[in-house]
């Protein structure tokens, strides 16, 4: 039975814990799984119970973290050489960038024959300095040559990694996109949505627009909270904003609201313009009782929260960037903007805020849309399929 040892960054809420989660699970059971995390950040809220519900018990390097850590990065390095000693895999795939630089070294370095690894977001533009971004690129490329298929979850973003990027050659990449159990968003939505706005004190007719996800700087809530006090003054709908999650800049962030003059709260939307939830681990509770979600990064790989959103039938507003037009039906189930542009931000947040029946039409496409395309069955399929031609493909070179 071919064993797949199979590393994840950390577990923190997002694409990349579902994917290695879902994969570890349920791949097909010609392949035996072992699932190695890496540690979150204080600021992250955990995913550990996405995992324990599907009964993985996942082995921790308890040095591996995001940020770049000679001083622990080696010591995650030598245990995940031991861990490939001690669990003889004939595939390593890697989920993200730190769990992709120190496990396909240590892959490669213990002649593991067949090493993949799944970008699931790439920090080339809108994370660092040009010389740091720089930096990056050359070790992605380096690494590249050391791994045998890559992974994009988009044709967008492959397109950027292999011909604007030149991380590898396009014939080295696959596209599969990421796997949810989506028909859980489906469950419940009148309650939900009841459930919901009792609990935060939303009106019958406050427009609730959401935005879910990391408070950090690459997110730039700064333009939604911009264009929610230009939308304040020129439209007389009662329109409140819901900020699910938490991060770095949580504070900044409020400063900014208090700035555009947009009275806040983390309790209960009554009288406030802004309301910051923290995060919410069930977000398939609190999507229903969403009006729009919103998205406004700099830069995406495939924003769950958007898949998730169309599955609850909730319509969208994002900024076109990396995957994006690749998840999402533009003007079917999103508006679409240009990056970092307040005006079209604020245009299409009233359109989409004072035309309720262009709400009404989105709703009914959302999960057609995504079911089948971003179902965990479809995604496990597909990389079963891949597996098995690297594996076949490497046998017969052995046999050679």
């Amino acid at each position: 039975m071919p064993r797949v040892l199979r590393i994840i960054n950390r577990l923190n809420l997002g694409g990349p814990t579902y994917n290695a989660a879902y994969l570890s699970k349920y791949l097909d059971d010609k392949y035996e799984t072992l699932l190695v995390a890496g540690m979150k950040d204080e600021t992250e809220a955990s995913s550990e119970y996405i995992v324990n519900s599907l009964g993985l018990k996942p082995r921790y390097i308890e040095n591996m973290y995001r940020e770049i850590n000679p001083i622990k990065d080696y010591p995650a390095y030598k245990e995940l050489v031991q861990i490939i000693r001690e669990f003889k895999p004939d595939i390593v795939h890697t989920h993200a960038a730190k769990a992709g630089a120190i496990g396909r070294l240590a892959a490669y370095n213990e002649g593991v024959p067949i090493i993949l690894h799944t970008f699931h977001g790439h920090v080339f533009h809108s994370y660092f300095s040009k010389l740091k971004t720089r930096v990056f690129l050359e070790i992605e490329r380096f690494l590249a040559r050391r791994t045998t298929k890559i992974i994009a979850i988009s044709h967008i973003q492959k397109k950027e990694l292999c011909q604007d990027f030149k991380v590898g050659p396009c014939d080295q990449f696959e596209v599969l996109p990421l796997g949810f159990d989506l028909a859980r968003f489906q469950e419940n939505l009148s309650e939900r949505r009841e459930d919901f706005r009792v609990k935060y004190a939303l009106e019958i007719d406050d427009i609730a627009i959401g935005i879910i996800g990391r408070l950090v700087p690459v997110k730039n809530h700064q333009l939604l909270i911009e264009a929610m006090a230009r939308l304040k003054k020129q439209t007389n709908k009662s329109v409140k904003l819901i900020i699910i999650g938490d991060g770095e800049l949580r504070e900044q962030i409020e400063q900014g609201c208090l700035r555009q003059g947009l009275k806040t709260s983390n309790v209960s939307a009554e009288g406030v313009d802004v309301l910051f939830t923290s995060w919410i681990k069930q977000i398939e509770t609190a999507l229903p009782g969403l009006d729009i979600v919103a998205l406004t990064s700099f830069n995406e790989g495939t924003p769950v929260s958007l898949i998730e959103a169309q599955a609850a039938n909730t319509p969208i507003i994002s900024t076109r960037v990396g995957g994006i037009e690749d998840i999402v039906l533009e003007n079917e189930t999103a508006l679409l903007v240009e990056n970092n542009n307040l005006d079209e931000m604020t245009h299409a947040l009233q359109k989409l805020v004072e035309d309720g029946a262009l709400r009404k039409r989105m709703k009914k496409l959302g999960f057609e849309h995504v079911e089948k395309k971003y179902s965990y069955e479809t995604l496990c399929s597909n990389m079963s399929a891949l597996y098995d031609s690297l594996v076949a493909q490497h046998m017969d070179r052995s046999n050679k």
